[in-house]
C-alpha cells in the first residue's frame, strides 16, 4: 500500500495553443489500459513532464512539438501559479511507475502561426509515440467538460487565466 501523502507531485508543463480565431487546440487521448491517468475517452491540451531544471516555456515548446509536431508558435503568457491535481486512489502507485501522487502544472499559452498542415498528432515530432488519435479547435470555455473529471479544476483555472487569449485576431 502506497502512502499517498509521502509522494511528490510530478512537475508538468501544459500547453494552450490558440489559433487566430481564438479557439484552442485539443487532442483526443489514445484509449488504452496502460495510460498513466487511466482509461477513458477524453480530450485534453498537450502536456508533459518537465525535465530537471528545464524552463517552463522550453518544456511547453518541447511537449507541443512532441505531441503535435507544431513549432510555429508565439509565446503569449504563462499561468502565474502552479496548479495541482491528485490522481484517483486507484491510480496512485500505478501511474508514472508509482513515483507521484498527481501533477503540479504550469500552462503556457501560444499563438499558432503556422498552417494547419503542420499539425500532425499521428506522426509527432522528435520520434515520440502519438499521444492523440485526433485533434480539433475548441472554445476554451468548453475545456473543463471535455477533460477527465479529476483534472477539471486545473482546466477551470486555465480557462479563467487564459480566457483573454480566446479572441479572434484581425
Amino acid at each position: 500500500m502506497v502512502d499517498i501523502a509521502t509522494l511528490p507531485y510530478r512537475p508538468c508543463a501544459g500547453v494552450a495553443l490558440f489559433n487566430r480565431q481564438g479557439l484552442v487546440f485539443v487532442g483526443k487521448r489514445k484509449d488504452g489500459p496502460n495510460e498513466a491517468e487511466g482509461v477513458g475517452k477524453w480530450w485534453q491540451m498537450p502536456q508533459g513532464g518537465i525535465d530537471g531544471d528545464e524552463d517552463i516555456v522550453a518544456a511547453a515548446r518541447r511537449e507541443l512539438f512532441e505531441e503535435t509536431n507544431v513549432t510555429s508558435a508565439m509565446h503569449l503568457g504563462t499561468t502565474a501559479d502552479w496548479i495541482e491535481y491528485d490522481l484517483p486512489a486507484d491510480l496512485v502507485g500505478k501511474a508514472w511507475r508509482g513515483k507521484y501522487r498527481g501533477q503540479r502544472m504550469r500552462f503556457v499559452a501560444f499563438l499558432f502561426e503556422g498552417q494547419e498542415s503542420e499539425i500532425d498528432v499521428l506522426n509527432p515530432g522528435g520520434g515520440e509515440k502519438p499521444e492523440f488519435v485526433q485533434w480539433r479547435w475548441e472554445r476554451i470555455e468548453r475545456l473543463p467538460d471535455l477533460i477527465i473529471p479529476f483534472k477539471r479544476k486545473v482546466y477551470e483555472a486555465v480557462v479563467a487565466e487564459f480566457g483573454r487569449f480566446a479572441v479572434p485576431l484581425r
